[in-house]
């Protein structure tokens, strides 16, 4: 029997409060876990989760900002980064998902260094080109590949690029005569010395070898060469080479002869005595790479453009480039693709 009291709460026969009951079947059940604030997930809070995430992000923005902090031997492993350093940008990506998964505001924050290190390092290659002026040249830059099986094709391409001076390498004795044939219309003048060569809508004088041969390389190895170009702004003094290649291995980037070539064209652009000056050529390095500083370190470099180069199959890097002493080389791009394995680059020099 139930006996209602003044109180309105009522009992059981045996004195049990029924109230009670009803709040013990309203109550969650045992053991059901408690509901956690959003701001914390298993593992901690979105605050210190994420740590290595944020670890790999500082360790990435340090790398882009410092590549030189990085040894360059043994295995030349700082000239590898360097080499490849704007695709290091892209270990914001799987980092980016990685915090997302964590739910690590830290991370995600971390992030914004790595972010901030490429655009301050690369951001003003994405820039529009400066306005052309009066004074510039139209310079375009190709190797040719010794195996170039339409040299002809490569030519009439190259014509087509309204250049004022072009810039050969991997002139093979075979196809020169391809070139010299298809560029003579629109280059009245050409020089070529060893395996690279010029041609120009402006006189030349004063061709001769430059010798940039790393020790123990055969006396027959020529890859450069020094020309006066006569421009209606001036003289101009050219040089066009093609450094020794490097190749990637177990032991790193084997990159000792390309570092010897460049010391030593370094030091003749350095005596060279006309003011303005270009050189021109496949130098297989970019402008990051600290095996070229003998050349950046004294010439100014484009900062305006990509223009990755090679291979031409898949571009990864810039190793055809254009530099200038007196002179400020304006944004780089690429041309169609030839024959060659690498894609020819054009840039004008302003002379101003």
């Amino acid at each position: 029997m139930v006996e209602r009291v003044d109180s309105g709460t009522a009992t059981t026969a045996d004195g049990a409060d029924a109230a009670h009951a009803v709040g013990v079947a309203d109550a969650p059940e045992q053991g059901a876990p408690k509901r956690r604030s959003r701001w914390f997930v298993r593992g901690g809070s979105v605050w210190t989760r994420g740590r290595v995430l944020a670890g790999f992000a500082a360790l990435t923005a340090f790398l882009l900002a410092f590549p030189r902090a990085v040894p360059n031997r043994p295995g030349h492993p700082g000239s590898l980064l360097e080499a490849f350093l704007p695709w290091l940008g892209l270990a914001v990506v799987p980092l980016l998902v990685l915090a997302l998964l964590r739910r690590s505001a830290t991370a995600l924050l971390a992030l914004l260094l790595p972010a901030a290190a490429w655009a301050y390092a690369f951001g003003g290659l994405l820039l529009p080109a400066p306005e052309p002026g009066p004074r510039d040249l139209v310079v375009v830059q190709h190797n040719v590949s010794d195996v170039n099986t339409d040299p002809a094709g490569t030519a009439r391409a190259l014509a087509g690029a309204g250049a004022d001076l072009i810039a050969l390498e991997e002139l093979v004795p075979a196809a020169l005569p391809v070139y010299e044939k298809a560029l003579a219309p629109e280059f009245r003048f050409h020089e070529v010395r060893g395996t690279v060569g010029i041609w120009s809508k402006q006189p030349l004088s004063g061709t001769r070898v430059v010798d940039i041969r790393p020790a123990g390389i055969a006396e027959g190895w020529s890859r450069g060469l020094r020309t006066v170009v006569h421009t209606p702004y001036g003289e101009v003094a050219a040089y066009v080479v093609h450094l020794p290649s490097i190749r990637v291995g177990v032991s790193g980037l084997a990159s000792a002869r390309r570092d010897e070539s460049a010391h030593l064209l370094g030091r003749a652009v350095a005596a060279e005595t006309v003011a303005k000056v270009i050189v021109v050529g496949d130098l297989n390095g970019t402008v990051d790479d600290r095996g070229l500083s003998p050349l950046t370190s004294q010439l100014n470099v484009s900062e305006r453009g990509f223009a990755l180069s090679f291979p031409a199959s898949l571009p990864l890097a810039r190793i055809d480039q254009v530099m200038a002493r007196s002179a400020t080389v304006g944004r780089m791009r690429t041309l169609p693709a030839t024959g060659s394995d690498h894609l020819p680059v054009a840039v004008r020099v302003a002379l101003g």
